[in-house]
């Protein structure tokens, strides 16, 4: 695909200055209204000096960037109402490591839906404007960057967190409201119970001060008159905001049965449409939230405990999650629908025990581990976490797929976790959800903490497109979660290691033998570097680099703002290279450990990391290999395909009927895009394939290929097949919408059309705009 890069419209910003202050704890009060399309209420910020603080006056001119040197107009709202949220004290489990970044993976560009200044006060509320010259070096306030976009902020204050009852104890006197949250955000790790319920109760205390704000495309900045450093700024503000309908970081949609709901779907801009916040994955935050919500929906999060709803007012209920470990704010995941809770027709006493969680409070602290991160209650360091193979977890869905569920997913996740454990050890977090998304959902599967989303797409078929999708997020527990990449251009560093180990995982769960693993793993090598050939020929050369930025990956500003370059680019999305550019398969089972010693960091960086198109080790240790077994086997199936396809239609009666063989998912897949390589198949031929492996019953990869074949041989028997597919799987079908437009069949574009118009309104944003631009 020829597409010019534009950084101004691909380059996404992280403006967050964390290298002058971080943000340690959010407690967020939140509304959920399903008729405005709308999520409000209060987000309150603990905050603790960064590592430059010292830097006094400068921290304005470095975070304001190009708007340095010009006025910005800063406003009071009038005071509004605050809700009070839940005080009980809360309760659980545990988590794990420093390094983190949640692998959402998504795209947006457009300028139309809310991507603008955000000047607009809302409606009712009017406001008082103050002009400073952040440009006045020596004179001006300390200015707070919060990465923010389509949102209407109404109201920033300070928190007068001295006037909590019983706060004395956090600090000596006098009781400076600065010092006290500084005391509250070093408590122990064993303290973390009342250090979250301390949060909660500072969250609720009187505001004592309203601090000037203002907003712009991509930040909230907020100052107040006479705090010069970041030492002196408040430590612990509350903003009141509201989000927008068109706000890019959570999807308002239908789910299978119809009914509404939202959630965060991995936005390319990750949750700064859902709460202002601290961006960049080195600003490292615990949290905890009240979510409101009519009494006929069920609230997931990416907490540690497995939240139950309070009964509030008649028809409401309220919500609260939390979590102990540290993470970065987009790894903040929420879903609020009509799910519910898909379980097995029998469940031992037996599985009971071996998912038993443990919480802090019950937990054998001996060290099982050293780890080097900062201080939280770890479940690696939890001699009792190290034996749990099977941990707590849940299944969510839409009433409607429930035989789905139990039938294909719900046997597969103990199963999954227990294999996942074999290899890995601990698992990183405590406890498990995994949802049935809406079909709108823009990719096969996403992971965030204690949470799992899963498409729909993964549960038609057998059990292989479900098992592999399950392991390859269950992986990110690990790589991506509790492990990550400080810059996040490196998508390569978690989605690696995933797809290295979901082949691993995957195998485990089946419990094959060491040759069938072997086998499987080869065949679906093969698979993807089919795809990564075919990728690397049909993409701008910029997208192909997994380190676009070189030397200077990790870098950024003495404020702490970067970009991530391409991070808005909707192609994005859609690229595989980060998965499929494995050097880690190669390197941990292809290379000889003698060979590994030409290894060395600059010519893996050079090779694979910081240049397009496929290395040369890989494409000679590829043209070297010989088919694995079930790859020849695929080869013996397409011959005889061949010589039916070639056959006349009136036969001699003798002439010998070919007789097929039953092939796995994958030797499917396979096989059908020797297939696609055939300039003609006849009618009858495609009708044989169809009937004979029963394609439209099979997983949505095998299905998107035969789609595929339907759509180069124009085989209008089995347009419903597409039409299906593009309605159910749209997280698969993009590229289909582009197949049906080149092939230049005027009844092919118009199916192309007709499905677009169904789908559009609940489409993802950025997919839309993709199949848009091949459409018109």
């Amino acid at each position: 695909m020829d597409m010019k890069l534009d950084p101004s419209r691909d380059d996404l910003p992280l403006l967050a200055n964390t290298s002058h202050i971080l943000v340690k704890h959010y407690v967020l009060d939140l509304d959920v209204d399903f008729e405005s399309q709308v999520i409000e209420g209060t987000i309150v910020l603990f905050f603790e000096p960064g590592n430059r603080f010292e830097k006094e006056g400068g921290s304005t001119e470095e975070t304001c960037q190009s708007e340095a040197n010009e006025a910005c107009k800063f406003r009071m709202p009038e005071p509004c109402h605050i809700p009070v949220t839940d005080t009980r004290t809360f309760s659980s489990k545990v988590g794990c490591h420093d390094f983190v970044i949640c692998g959402k993976g998504e795209k947006d560009t457009s300028g139309k839906d809310g991507n603008h200044d955000n000047r607009e006060q809302a409606s009712g509320i009017s406001s008082s404007e103050y002009c400073c010259d952040t440009g006045n070096a020596g004179s001006e306030d300390f200015l707070l960057v919060l990465d923010c976009c389509d949102l209407s902020v109404v109201k920033v204050e300070e928190v007068d967190v001295a006037a909590v009852p019983g706060i004395e104890k956090f600090t000596r006197p006098p009781k400076l409201r600065n010092q006290i949250v500084r005391e509250l955000v070093a408590l122990p790790a064993d303290r973390w119970r009342e250090q979250l319920d301390c949060y909660a109760r500072c969250s609720q205390a009187p505001g004592c001060g309203e601090l000037l704000f203002d907003t712009d495309t991509w930040s909230l900045q907020i100052r107040k008159t006479g705090a010069q450093t970041a030492t002196d700024f408040p430590h612990a503000i509350r903003i009141r905001y509201r989000t927008k309908p068109q706000g890019r970081s959570v999807t308002w949609t239908s789910d299978q049965s119809g009914r509404p709901c939202v959630y965060t779907m991995g936005s390319p801009i990750n949750n700064r449409a859902l709460f202002p916040c601290q961006e960049p994955p080195v600003a490292m935050s615990t949290w905890q939230a009240t979510v409101r919500a009519a009494a006929s929906f069920v609230v997931l999060m990416s907490g540690e405990n497995s939240a139950k709803p309070t009964q509030l007012r008649e028809g409401c209920s309220s919500w609260h999650y939390y979590v102990t470990m540290p993470m970065p704010a987009s790894t903040f995941t929420i879903a609020v629908g009509s799910w519910t809770e898909m379980k097995p027709e029998t469940c031992s006493s037996n599985d009971l025990a071996t998912e038993r969680s443990f919480s802090p409070s019950e937990a054998d602290f001996r060290y099982a581990g050293i780890c080097g991160h900062m201080e939280y209650p770890c479940r690696f360091q939890n001699a009792s976490a190290t034996t749990q193979e099977i941990i707590p977890h849940r299944v969510f869905a839409p009433l409607c797929l429930q035989g789905a569920c139990q039938e294909t997913l719900l046997p597969l996740v103990p199963a999954c976790l227990a294999a996942a454990h074999s290899v890995l050890g601990t698992h990183p977090f405590s406890r498990l959800d995994v949802l049935i998304v809406p079909a709108n959902f823009p990719s096969l599967g996403m992971a965030s903490p204690h949470i799992i989303f899963l498409s729909q797409s993964t549960l038609p078929g057998r059990s292989h497109l479900c098992g592999t999708r399950l392991c390859h997020e269950i992986a990110h527990a690990w790589f991506g979660l509790a492990l990550g990449a400080r810059d996040w251009t490196e998508e390569w560093l978690s989605e690696g290691f995933a797809t290295h180990l979901e082949d691993v995982f995957w195998a485990r769960a089946q419990q094959l033998a060491p040759h069938e693993a072997q086998e499987q793993q080869e065949l679906r090598a093969g698979l993807r570097w089919r795809r990564l050939q075919d990728e690397v020929q049909n993409s701008p050369k910029e997208m192909q680099v997994l380190r676009p930025n070189k030397e200077k990956t990790g870098h950024v500003s003495d404020s702490g703002s970067s970009v991530i370059k391409h991070g808005l680019n909707p192609e994005k999305v859609f690229m595989q290279v980060h998965y499929l550019k494995d050097f880690l398969q190669m390197l941990l089972e292809n290379i000889p450990e003698e060979k590994r010693l030409e290894l060395s960091v600059e010519n893996i960086f050079r090779d694979w990391l910081e240049s397009s198109g496929i290395p040369q080790p890989l494409q000679r240790e590829r043209q070297a290999g010989a088919e694995c077994g079930l790859a020849r086997q695929v080869s013996a199936e397409v011959a005889k395909w061949v010589r039916v396809n070639r056959r006349p239609r009136k036969r001699k009666r003798r002439e010998t009927e070919e007789v097929f063989e039953e092939l796995l998912p994958d030797q499917l897949v396979l096989l059908l895009e020797h297939l696609l390589e055939q300039k003609t198949l006849s009618p009858r031929t495609l009708q044989s394939l169809e009937r004979t492996y029963r394609l439209p019953e099979q997983d949505a990869e095998v299905r998107h290929r035969w789609c595929e074949l339907v759509v180069k041989h124009r085989h209008t028997g089995a347009y419903r097949h597409v039409e299906r597919f593009l309605q159910e799987d749209q997280a698969m079908g993009i590229y289909l919408y582009g197949e049906l437009m080149v092939s230049e069949d005027a009844r092919q574009q118009r199916l192309a059309r007709r499905c677009f118009e169904l789908s559009r309104e609940h489409m993802d944003r950025s997919s839309a705009q993709v199949v848009a631009e091949m459409l018109f």
